[in-house]
């Protein structure tokens, strides 16, 4: 009866707004993630702003992920050398899993957290292109070739440049790396090629032979 009671009540007060030509107003729910400019705050902190700043103190780019913390949220290679839009998404992803707590700057700076703070939530790429640091995320590669190509029979190195290498960059996408597909081989190119091997027990020499080919695509992912 208490309930009914307060029922009656809640639409009696209802209609007399209505009949005053008043409204009843419910609070905005505050905005999902931090605004841009918090995340810049923490980018001139941390790293100047510099997205390719590598001080040789074990942590990298423009948010300063070390590599285990930039693992954990599914990044490749190594921070500095990803593109500016991946290191702004791997951010996010981060703020998500474990709110500011990463960062020192942001309780130097006293940023606050938001409902997505900790929330679990994986973002898209989407999601982070508001941030800004990187702009928007360029359009999507072409997708790896289906099945595994023979294996050119050529051993590439460091500095070689090759239709095949570009069938293999653009192979390593599937396991998160952001090759366009130049066809060159330079660090990034060596950073995936060794991560191969090593998950497979290769011989990390960086020479992309006949055994690494295979384990692009029979092989286990790269860690």
């Amino acid at each position: 009866m208490i309930h009914n009671r307060r029922r009656t009540v809640a639409r009696i007060l209802l209609l007399a707004f209505a009949a005053l030509g008043l409204q009843l107003t419910v609070p905005a729910i505050a905005s999902a993630d931090p605004a841009s400019s918090a995340w810049a705050k923490l980018r001139m902190c941390e790293s100047s702003g510099r997205y390719a700043t590598n001080t040789g103190n074990g942590y990298y780019g423009a948010y300063q992920f070390d590599l285990p913390t930039w693992r954990s949220v599914g990044g490749a290679g190594r921070p500095d050398q990803a593109a500016a839009h991946e290191q702004d998404y791997r951010a996010l992803y981060l703020y998500r899993m474990r709110g500011w707590q990463p960062w020192q700057c942001a309780g130097m700076l006293k940023l606050s957290g938001d409902g997505d703070a900790r929330s679990k939530r994986v973002p898209s790429y989407a999601d982070s292109a508001y941030i800004g640091g990187g702009g928007p995320a360029p359009a999507p590669t072409p997708p790896p070739p289906s099945g595994k190509p023979a294996w050119p029979g050529v051993v590439y190195a460091y500095g070689d440049c090759a239709a095949p290498l570009k069938t293999f960059q653009l192979r390593m996408n599937a396991f998160g790396y952001g090759f366009t597909g130049t066809g060159c081989y330079l660090e990034k190119t060596k950073e995936a090629v060794l991560a191969l091997q090593r998950a497979n027990g290769i011989k990390d020499s960086g020479l992309l032979g006949p055994k690494t080919w295979d384990a692009a695509w029979n092989g286990k992912p790269p860690r």
